[in-house]
């Protein structure tokens, strides 16, 4: 079992520190919940994956006191970009999520496609539409992974830190899961979400080719679909709940398992 070593609670949300290695990277402490209670600061982290982390964003990282990291990737991710680095002390569970652009074909085609072949898979809608598509899928059919997440949570796995590839889609949609059990209001959890939006946050588009045309402005607008963060993924998943459980807490209770004590155990962690 990891060993914690006391600290004093933190009373701000631990500042962004500029990570060479490491996209996307920022404590989710200090959004507020419909009670009037607030998201403990250095309790949850986010980020892109710990792949690349450098020698310093690894000394950073592990300055943190977590208990665990939570990695949303599958095999095909791991493969591309690596292991995340190992951190003295520190749990690493791998939990893979859909990948809203699932599927080795369609990445080799985001990657190495010329811009008609893009066009075809990407145009007219099709990309905003598949990430739509994507976020809801996760909701309705990643019930037991979520469920996991938020028994650890409540259990002995905090401080947290959660990450995919870019810490947008499966980081941020499990990061709002775990943010509506605490009764964080949704319009803050949308907000916090469209923050990886920022330049120095976003996930760096690979292409196969470093070839002008690769990163034609057309090429990049039919892309930005998948690397955006954008409000109408996120609604698509609140949906997806009140559709299918008729709100929020029965999707905690019915879809993902938590009971009354384990919520009660879970905002007692993450909540001040």
């Amino acid at each position: 079992m990891t060993q914690q070593i006391p600290r004093p609670p933190r009373t701000e949300p631990v500042p962004e520190p500029e990570l060479s290695g490491v996209r996307n990277f920022r404590d989710v402490g200090g959004l507020p919940t419909a009670d009037g209670r607030r998201v403990k600061p250095g309790k949850l982290f986010r980020s892109g994956h710990l792949a690349h982390a450098t020698e310093t964003d690894a000394e950073f990282l592990a300055s943190l006191g977590l208990h665990t990291v939570f990695d949303f990737r599958n095999n095909a991710d791991h493969a591309l970009e690596g292991p995340d680095v190992e951190l003295p002390g520190v749990r690493n569970v791998n939990i893979p999520l859909s990948d809203p652009a699932d599927g080795k074909e369609f990445w080799k085609m985001v990657r190495d496609g010329d811009v008609e072949q893009l066009r075809g898979l990407l145009g007219d809608g099709k990309a905003a539409a598949r990430m739509t598509a994507s976020y809801r899928t996760m909701i309705e059919k990643r019930t037991a992974e979520h469920g996991r997440v938020l028994h650890a949570l409540a259990g002995d796995s905090v401080p947290a830190l959660m990450h995919c590839a870019a810490g947008k889609d499966r980081a941020g949609l499990s990061i709002a899961v775990t943010l509506l059990a605490l009764g964080v209001e949704r319009e803050a959890i949308v907000a916090d979400y469209l923050e990886s939006n920022a330049p120095h946050r976003r996930y760096r588009v690979r292409r196969g080719s470093d070839a002008p045309e690769a990163r034609s402005p057309e090429v990049m607008e039919l892309l930005s679909p998948l690397f955006d963060a954008r409000a109408e993924y996120l609604t698509a998943a609140f949906d997806a709940i009140d559709e299918h459980w008729g709100g929020v807490e029965r999707y905690l209770a019915e879809g993902l398992g938590l009971t009354p004590e384990t919520l009660d155990r879970l905002r007692a962690r993450l909540l001040d």
